[in-house]
């Protein structure tokens, strides 16, 4: 799901002018309504459910601790989305390479309506259908774990979450160009990476 749709109705705006006038009950709607979409990304990037877990916490916290200055022009969710990747960066970087983590990885549950999930669960395909979809979704997880990090933060990003160039740029503080320049070696990266698989599944 791409996070620039509000899945929930929350008016964010009122939401932060809560939590900067101190309102408790504020700060926990403010975890409620993006906890999820954080989760996920500090869990695709990091590779590892604790530490998603810690990034996810900390998130909130400098969040909460730094509100005041929010600059209200801003979008919410690319806010976060920064502190989020920072620090899940910074988690991989301290750990070496983590695990492998489904694509629509999230806190023990997924409500996304496009999930790995549901489509598997969904009438249509047979078994055969279902196993070899599963493989190919292993085997792109595996394979984005596996790209260095510049790459693997923009395509996760992008081809995962759905952001768009100008909202990856944000949280990333890059110029657009480089968003594009990154994404399109991650993803010749990938290509090569799935190219046996892909061969063996024509074969």
């Amino acid at each position: 799901m791409n996070p620039a749709s509000r899945a929930e109705s929350v008016d964010e705006a009122s939401l932060v002018a809560r939590c900067r006038e101190g309102d408790r009950a504020a700060f926990g709607d403010f975890v409620r309504a993006f906890q999820d979409r954080v989760f996920g990304v500090c869990l695709r990037i990091s590779g590892d459910r604790n530490d998603a877990a810690d990034a996810t916490q900390e998130t909130f916290v400098r969040a909460l601790e730094s509100i005041a200055r929010f600059d209200e022009r801003a979008a919410v969710f690319t806010w976060l989305y920064r502190i989020a990747v920072n620090l899940a960066i910074d988690q991989r970087r301290r750990r070496g390479r983590g695990g492998v983590v489904p694509l629509d990885g999230r806190r023990g549950r997924d409500n996304s309506a496009g999930s790995l999930g549901d489509r598997l669960a969904a009438d249509g395909p047979g078994p055969d259908e279902r196993l070899h979809a599963t493989e190919r979704e292993a085997a792109v997880a595996k394979a984005i774990v596996e790209l260095d990090e510049e790459q693997r933060v923009v395509v996760v990003l992008r081809d995962i979450d759905g952001l768009d160039y100008a909202q990856i740029a944000e949280v990333l503080q890059l110029p657009v160009g480089t968003v594009k320049s990154r994404l399109f070696r991650g993803r010749m990266m990938l290509k090569e990476k799935l190219r046996a698989m892909v061969e063996a599944e024509r074969a």
